[in-house]
C-alpha cells in the first residue's frame, strides 16, 4: 500500500512559478513510477508527467514540456513538480498517483491516487 499526499498548491499570476510536492508514505514507494495529472473544472483529468521508479527517466506532456520539470527523491520518498511560466490554463485541482506502469499518460496506469491540489493561476 502507498499513500499520497500533494502539497504547494495556490493562487500566483501568469507567467509566475509554484513548487507542487508528493509525499509518500509505504515502504515499496520507490519500487513505482509516479505520475502527475490536472482536472480542471468540467474537464478530463489530464496527463502532466511522470517519473520512473529509480528516477532516471523523465516524460511530460506537450503542454508542459518545458515549462514544468520533475525530481525524485526516494530516500525522502517525495516526488517534486516545478512549474514554471504558468499560464491560466494551467488552473486545475493537480494529483500525483504510484503506479507500476511507466511511462504511463493514461489513469489506468496508476493503482494509488492523492486528493489533490488546487492551483488557481490568474491572468
Amino acid at each position: 500500500q502507498v499513500q499520497l499526499r500533494e502539497s504547494g498548491g495556490g493562487l500566483v499570476q501568469a507567467g509566475g512559478s509554484l513548487r507542487l510536492s508528493c509525499a509518500a508514505s509505504g515502504r515499496t514507494f520507490s519500487s513505482y513510477a509516479v505520475g502527475w495529472f490536472r482536472q480542471a473544472p468540467g474537464k478530463e483529468r489530464q496527463f502532466v508527467a511522470a517519473v520512473r521508479s529509480d528516477g532516471e527517466s523523465l516524460y511530460y506532456s506537450d503542454s508542459v514540456s518545458g515549462r514544468f520539470f520533475l525530481s525524485r527523491s526516494n530516500a525522502e520518498n517525495t516526488v517534486d513538480l516545478q512549474m514554471n511560466r504558468l499560464k491560466p490554463e494551467d488552473t486545475a485541482v493537480y494529483y500525483c498517483a504510484a503506479g507500476r506502469a511507466y511511462p504511463a499518460a493514461y489513469i489506468e496506469g496508476y493503482d494509488y491516487w492523492g486528493q489533490g491540489t488546487q492551483v488557481t493561476i490568474s491572468s
